[in-house]
Order: C-alpha cells, then structure tokens, then sequence
C-alpha cells in the first residue's frame, strides 16, 4: 500500500498509487472457481443479501474484463504517439495497470516497457515521468518472474540499472528481480559488490540495504525461532492480538487467528480455534520492502475501521468496512508504541522490545519496521467485490483461486453469484470477532510470520496448538509475565491500569464465542471504549545495524505545478 491521501477525496501520490483509473478500484476481487467471469451457475443468496449489486453481475464483469483486454493494442504501447512525459501519465498508468492485470504476451508490450525500463539510467527525469518509470519497473518484475522466456530481455535492463541508474531504489528492485529471477549466486554477489562501491552509503539507503540483507538472508537463512514464544508473547497488555501465520509461499492461503484483551485465544464452542484464511500476495510478486509488494511481516498497529463509503469503491473492497492497520513511522496511529502517543518514531530497538526475546534478533520479523521506513503505508484487510478470474495471474495454487491478490493488503474472501447477489464472505465475521473481544473501537496488533512448512498447503491448526504446548519463555513485552487475572466475560469493560507483575501461572480457561455474520457493517452504533497502552520498560539492548537509516528522500510523487491525479480510494 501506499502513502496516499487519507481523505477519499485527495489525490493520490503516483509513485506509491496504482496505475489505472479503472483499474485503481479493483486491485482485489474474488469468485468461486477458475471457470468464466460469469462465476457460478447462481448459488444462493446469503440470508438478507438477495439485492443485485449491479457490478456483481456476470454482464457487468464480463463487459469490464473485456474492457482491459480491448487496451492490448499496438497503438496504445507505441512510444511515438504517448512518449513519457507528463502529458502522457495518465494514458500510461492505465496501461501498465492493465497490462498487469492481463499478463499479455505480445511482442509490442516487451518493447514498450523495455523502452521504459532504458529511463532508469536517464537523469533529469520529470516527477510525472519518474513515476511512469517507476510504475514500469513493478510491472516488469512481475512479467519477468511470471514470463522469463517471453521478458527475458529485461535482464538487460536490470543489469543496467545497476551498472547506471542514479537512483537507488531502481538499483535494490533491479537487483532483486534479478535475485528472485534465479540468477547464479556468484553473479549476484559481483554485482552486491558493484552496488556498494557506487552506493558508498549503501548501508543508510533503506531499499539498498534491506535488499541486500534479504541475499544475506537467501544464503544463509537461519532457523526460525519457537512459534509458540511469539504466539504466546503480548506486545502490551490489555490488547487484541491477531496472528496472520503464512507460508513462504504466498500463493498459499494464511490463517489468521485472534487473541481476546486477556491474552487468550477465541475458541469456538467445541474448543477449536477461529480462524480465517486470508491471502497475502502482491500482483506484482515485489518484494516486501517496495511499495505495491507482498504484505510484510512483522508487527503493525490495528485501530478500528475505514468504512466502505459507496458503490465507487465497490470493486475495490467490496460491501464492507475495512480494517485499519499501520507500520512503524506511518502517519495517523493514534498509539504504535505502549505508553507513547501517535505514529511509531522509535529506533529498532525500541521496535524490538515489542518482540519476545527470541524473537528480536529474527530478520524476517523486522519486515514491518523496514517497509515503514521505505515509505509503505495503508495497509488493510478488506473484502472485494471484483472476481476472481478478472486477475490472470492465477492457476499457481487452485485452493487460493477465489481470493485476488492486492499490492500489499490483506484480502478476504467474497464471493457473488452470476446475478450479482452475495453468496459468502468473510470479512463480516472478521469485523465480529474484532468488535466482540475489543469494542467497537477495537485497537490491538497484528502479527504477520512466515512459518516453514508444506508449501502447497496452509499452516494447520493443529500446528498453532501444537506450538502453543509448547512454553513459552515470557509473555508480555510490558511485564514479562502472565498476569493471574481471572478472565473477564468478552463484553465486561476491561480495566486500563496494569496489573502488576506475579509468577507465571498455567493459562487461564478459554474464551469462547459464537459468532453470527453481521452484514451492516457500516452501521452507526454506540462507541465503545478503546483500552489505553500500558507503559513497557526497555528490554536489554541488543546490536543491529544499521540502527539510523533515514527516511527516504526521494520523493516523485509530488505534482508539479497543474498536474492532477485524479482521486482514488486509500488502500487496495
């Protein structure tokens, strides 16, 4: 996701936006099986959701695919009638959105973008066509991981921009195509030798060293230490905690789990855990580090909802509000850090702190910290209301087909029958479990971890319980143990003070929860009442550099003077 404007209505910044008007509303959609864009042969309406949502309807979304498929033509990827420059913004983020969405083959696609990529290693770039090439760099990844045979020749390019380009963040997403593209180490380690001797401050530049760090990490990846630590661990008491658990694989559904404000894990009724399965995939397949890359793990701060204002953003997200998430250094939190109001501004240290203690020194699980550093912004979990075969990019992994991919949220699932009317989703149930165990002004984190395993098949709750058998060596950031409390009823009012320290004690019963689907999410209730931070001491100092990289500076999506994007929705 990218920094854009937290008002609907304000413009977006191109360089961490999306590429098409159209196609900036319908990053994320879902539908049932790989069959035809008309989905199913008409299941049956949810209870309540017989109404047609006229965009939902198999005519609709099969007049809109092709729409995108009518833009592959010569003369919209011709160089001589749009070249880059500010008049043709527009035109081109239309275009690569689309070609991202349709993944053509054509030989007049390669040459256009291969044309675009050679500005990498131009200087003197205009913002607006900093921004086009910007654009043309994600996309590229995304074709040349998909397609090598057919976009082989952006090798070139990436070498190139390596060997040239002035510009260190077109460097790091060079390089790391490269990497993720399956070139023999020994090359890539020449050319990480290259790129610190042009980049001399290689180390303080956040793209560059994150993805230099991530080689470090390919080569020599460590174990992952104890699940059940971090499962067991509270980044601050009196908070909601979910757990989003992948596999390294994203095309692999995750399982997200929820954590009540008394440190226990929602059960349902039978005593087995509630979960839903959500997808964390780019489209572009970018690192984790670049705007419109795979969701980051690691932790990030939950405070409450964006509600789906209308039909504009229907595509998009869907029917329901969207849950409001931040990385560290983000804009807008209200509390990242316990104890301390408004947006993370620590250190790495002080983001460690928040980690169990064999968690701290875990690369993987600084993500979050990194690509708030990069400038990654806006992330949520939203639902769509696009289908799922709209994106062509799919078919790696059957069982994750109805879920679409994003450029950085978290999607979940909703599905529509062929005459536009609701048949599942999940996002209501989601909204239910966060409201029933934090209020309606729910806050809390999110953890996101990549955990080792089959890659084909989702992490199983079997090993979550397994994990959590297993004792954990602390259990809040804040007081370094399990409080003795006596479990509260879900909808009693948490108490904000602390509860001093005590010896560990077994876990305490349950929490249980039966859940029913509330679909008007964006209803007007009584505001419950958030549960302040407490206050966590500083745990001992541990040795990570570099500790002070600052924040880019390098910033494209300025408009220059009577440029206009026109406005788009906040997430995707």
């Amino acid at each position: 996701m990218k920094p854009v404007a937290q008002k609907w209505s304000m413009n977006l910044n191109w360089k961490y936006g999306t590429f098409g008007v159209l196609g900036t509303l319908i990053l994320s959609g879902l539908a049932m099986k790989p069959t035809s864009i008309s989905i199913a042969r008409s299941p049956k309406a949810m209870p309540g959701n017989e109404a047609q949502i006229s965009q939902a309807t198999a005519d609709a979304r099969s007049q809109q695919r092709q729409e995108q498929t009518r833009q592959i033509r010569p003369e919209n990827y011709d160089l001589n009638q749009f070249p880059v420059a500010n008049l043709h913004e527009k035109h081109w983020r239309n275009i690569l959105w689309t070609t991202a969405v349709v993944e053509p083959q054509d030989s007049f696609v390669v040459e256009a973008i291969d044309q675009i990529l050679g500005l990498m290693t131009r200087s003197g770039l205009s913002n607006g066509q900093m921004r086009t090439v910007d654009a043309a760099t994600k996309v590229a990844t995304q074709l040349y991981l998909r397609y090598p045979d057919t976009y082989g020749k952006f090798e070139q390019r990436f070498l190139q921009a390596i060997e040239g380009s002035r510009d260190p963040e077109w460097v790091a997403v060079s390089l790391s195509a490269l990497v993720r593209g399956g070139m023999p180490l020994a090359q890539v380690q020449s050319l990480i030798e290259r790129v610190k001797g042009r980049f001399p401050g290689w180390n303080k530049n956040v793209h560059l060293y994150t993805t230099i760090r991530e080689v470090a990490e390919l080569t020599d990846p460590g174990e992952m230490p104890p699940l059940g630590d971090l499962l067991k661990w509270e980044v601050a008491p009196r908070q909601l905690h979910l757990y989003v658990l992948c596999r390294p694989n994203r095309d692999v559904l995750c399982q997200a789990m929820l954590k009540d404000r008394d440190g226990q894990f929602v059960r349902h009724g039978d005593g087995k855990l509630w979960s839903t399965p959500l997808l964390l995939r780019s489209i572009h397949n970018l690192n984790w580090n670049f705007v419109r890359g795979q969701t980051p793990q690691g932790i990030f701060r939950i405070e409450g909802i964006v509600p789906q204002p209308d039909d504009l953003f229907f595509r998009a997200y869907g029917r329901f509000s969207l849950v409001k998430l931040f990385v560290p250094f983000e804009p807008g939190a209200k509390q990242f850090l316990p104890g301390k109001s408004g947006p993370f501004q620590g250190d790495l240290k002080d983001y460690q702190n928040l980690l169990p203690p064999s968690w701290r020194n875990h690369w993987a699980i600084q993500q979050s910290f990194w690509a708030g550093k990069a400038g990654r912004s806006e992330f949520r979990i939203h639902g769509t209301g696009e289908a799922p075969d709209f994106f062509s990019n799919k078919g790696n992994n059957p069982a994750s087909f109805s879920w679409n991919p994003t450029i950085g949220c978290l999607s979940a699932l909703e599905l529509y029958n062929e005459n536009g009317q609701l048949v599942d989703a999940h996002m209501p149930r989601i909204l239910e479990a966060l409201r029933m165990v934090g209020g309606n002004n729910f806050a809390g984190y999110m953890i996101v971890a990549e955990v080792p395993g089959a890659s084909e098949q989702p992490i199983s709750l079997q090993e979550v319980e397994t994990a959590l058998l297993r004792k954990a060596e602390t259990t809040s950031a804040s007081s370094q143990v399990k409080s003795t409390s006596k479990p509260k009823a879900i909808n009693q009012p948490k108490s904000a003070q602390v509860e001093p320290p005590a010896q560990p004690t077994p876990e305490p019963a349950t929490t249980t929860l039966d859940l029913k689907p509330i679909l008007d999410q964006n209803s007007s209730k009584e505001a419950g009442k958030s549960v302040p931070i407490s206050h966590q001491p500083s745990a001992p100092e541990t040795t990570l550099k570099p500790e002070n990289i600052p924040l880019p500076t390098r910033n494209p999506d300025e408009l220059e003077a009577g440029e206009s994007i026109p406005p788009l929705p906040i997430a995707y």
